[in-house]
């Protein structure tokens, strides 16, 4: 696949979910980022502004395999991966698939399952692949986790460990919307029911090729050197107490290849950079008691943004 192609096939699946998510074109476009580099997102925000619909919405739009799980505190690892049962009419083991087994796969409230069920997704995530009881199992391309979780309600939720944290590739919230925003969703759906009612303008095909294809856009080693001056200033930050891990800087020049190729680029500038380092850095950072910081914004993105100010930008030969 071309990168024009790539741009095009992202417009189209922007556009598609624009039809039901109002205002929310920034946090479509690194959705679909996190998709086309075959990462996962983390969507972090209060209940009913849009984390499920939106991910309803992509696995609408792209013809592939979705499915939902509602974590909950009894759910076990095997709920997830599925089970070797005894088949009494064969007379041998079967296995039974769990829903990991799918393309796209929706995490409702991740953090209400106990840290063993939400150990199960590790390896899924990192490698594509399943082991139960010895057997690896390969799944399936393009395979894409979106996690939700509300940030507010902490009674009966188990936090993701930081080695978790770290295996998303980006953490977002939605966010509300404005007032003229919120009109516009009661307009749009005064006469409608709130089901996901789009067309699907992408093959799973496609999806693999766009995720081949961002290997081509060019990175000039000054900005492979900012990169790493912004992850090096995460280990050595006064505030801070574990920086970002070669994992991070890896998705950070990923995913500014992907935007540089929905933008109709082939090569990557430090804006691009500059532009995700928040919502692909900030989660994987961990902060020293005493950092703090204004109402509304999280501690470890105001750390970040002060160390993006403080960096030089490389203007020259770019």
């Amino acid at each position: 696949m071309e990168l024009q192609q790539v741009k095009s096939l992202g417009e189209r699946i922007k556009s598609n979910i624009s039809r039901v998510i109002v205002g929310k074109d920034d946090i479509i476009d690194l959705v679909m980022i996190s998709l086309f580099c075959s990462g996962h997102v983390l969507l972090e925000d209060v209940p009913g502004v849009g984390k499920t619909m939106l991910a309803k919405c992509l696995a609408r739009s792209i013809d592939c395999e979705f499915k939902r799980i509602q974590f909950t505190p009894d759910l076990l690892p095997t709920d997830l991966t599925g089970i070797n049962y005894f088949d009494q009419k064969q007379g041998e083991f079967v296995f039974r698939q769990g829903p990991i087994f799918t393309n796209i796969i929706l995490a409702d409230e991740i953090n209400r399952a106990t840290p063993r069920t939400q150990s199960s997704l590790l390896e899924c995530m990192e490698e594509r692949q399943v082991t139960i009881d010895g057997d690896t199992k390969i799944l399936a391309k393009p395979f894409f986790v979106i996690a939700t979780q509300n940030p507010v309600e902490t009674q009966g939720t188990f936090p993701l460990p930081e080695a978790q944290l770290d295996r998303f590739m980006m953490r977002l919230r939605m966010g509300y919307p404005t007032a003229q925003e919120g009109k516009e969703i009661l307009d749009r759906f005064q006469a409608k029911t709130s089901s996901v009612d789009i067309d699907t303008v992408a093959s799973s095909e496609e999806i693999v090729e766009a995720q081949e294809a961002f290997a081509s856009v060019r990175v000039n080693d000054a900005v492979k050197d900012y990169i790493i001056s912004i992850i090096e200033a995460t280990r050595n930050h006064e505030k801070i107490i574990l920086g970002v891990s070669p994992r991070g800087s890896l998705a950070l020049m990923k995913a500014a290849q992907v935007y540089a190729a929905l933008k109709g680029r082939d090569y990557v500038i430090p804006d691009d950079v500059k532009h995700l380092a928040l919502p692909v850095l900030a989660h994987r950072i961990i902060l020293r008691g005493h950092a703090v910081t204004t109402k509304g914004i999280k501690p470890s993105e105001a750390v970040l943004s002060d160390i993006l100010k403080e960096i030089p930008v490389p203007t020259e030969e770019i």
